[in-house]
């Protein structure tokens, strides 16, 4: 085998992904199987930020992400997440780009944080205008469906409300906001600001090493893991347990031990935790 032959990537393993969030449905790139693979995606696989906890960048290569994510017992952040998207996305033959985001959630100004956050730009056949797919972003005011990029309009899926408004701000190209309902107190937040323009893999290796390693990130101090289900939304945020289910009711308690935190890694998120990491931190 010659040098290019062995450096040719594998293809990306559609089949294994699908079986992986449980879809069985058609495979045509339209929005029913955009919405649908959106969902499951969400549905199946967990957030979680055990790589940069340990102090490593995690790759976005197609194939460790498969093996990572859909083989093995593990989840991911945005870039992951969104990334094996794009990548399942694509072999369906939709047109995907990237999209990049300042998190504007519990923020001073839309302006104060860089541009961290991944999302993806899906163009759809038939459909006049494209949409947002985010399966990365790790909270309950996340979208758990494509919405489509359109100002000012209000969607609804899944049990959750979004939309989408303009910032003011000096740049040349729109500033977008995503907004979520939140019904305790009723009120709108906004998630995260974007512009349009397509951001790159090599703009997300790079976006994913600062995240990952930068001693002030959030991601490399304490564990945070997160899984939507139809009817509840879990998360461990360092020792702090939370459950949120859908009729509004949320329950908090403490983790005391390491072992009691990995086996709730195990049993409410379907995680495997590498061996010698603690997530007691």
């Amino acid at each position: 085998m010659s040098d290019a032959q062995s450096s040719t990537p594998a293809p990306f393993d559609l089949d294994a992904y699908l079986r992986r969030i449980g879809w069985e449905g058609g495979r045509e790139p339209g929005l029913a199987t955009l919405r649908a693979v959106h969902l499951a995606h969400s549905f199946s696989l967990p957030f979680e930020n055990l790589d940069a906890l340990s102090g490593t960048a995690p790759s976005l290569a197609p194939a460790d992400l498969t093996a990572k994510m859909v083989r093995g017992r593990r989840g991911g952040y945005c870039y992951e997440h969104n990334s094996l998207l794009a990548c399942a996305l694509g072999a369906l033959g939709f047109e995907v780009s990237g999209l990049a985001a300042r998190v504007v959630l519990g923020a001073d100004s839309p302006l104060s944080r860089p541009r961290t956050h991944m999302m993806l730009r899906v163009g759809v056949p038939g459909e006049p205008r494209p949409y947002l797919a985010d399966v990365g972003f790790g909270a309950t005011g996340a979208l758990l469906l494509p919405v489509p990029l359109v100002l000012g309009a209000e969607f609804e899926g899944a049990g959750r409300r979004h939309r989408f408004a303009r910032l003011p701000h000096d740049g040349p190209l729109e500033l977008w906001a995503l907004e979520a309902y939140d019904g305790a107190p009723a009120r709108w937040a906004a998630q995260y600001a974007f512009t349009l323009e397509p951001f790159t893999a090599a703009d997300f290796e790079v976006f994913n090493w600062h995240v990952s390693t930068h001693p002030r990130s959030p991601f490399t101090r304490r564990a945070y893991l997160q899984k939507a289900t139809a009817e509840r939304h879990v998360a461990l945020d360092g020792a702090r347990f939370t459950e949120s289910r859908a009729d509004g009711t949320v329950t908090e308690r403490t983790l005391t031990d390491e072992a009691e935190a990995r086996r709730v890694a195990d049993e409410e998120f379907g995680i495997e935790v590498p061996q010698g990491l603690n997530l007691l931190v």
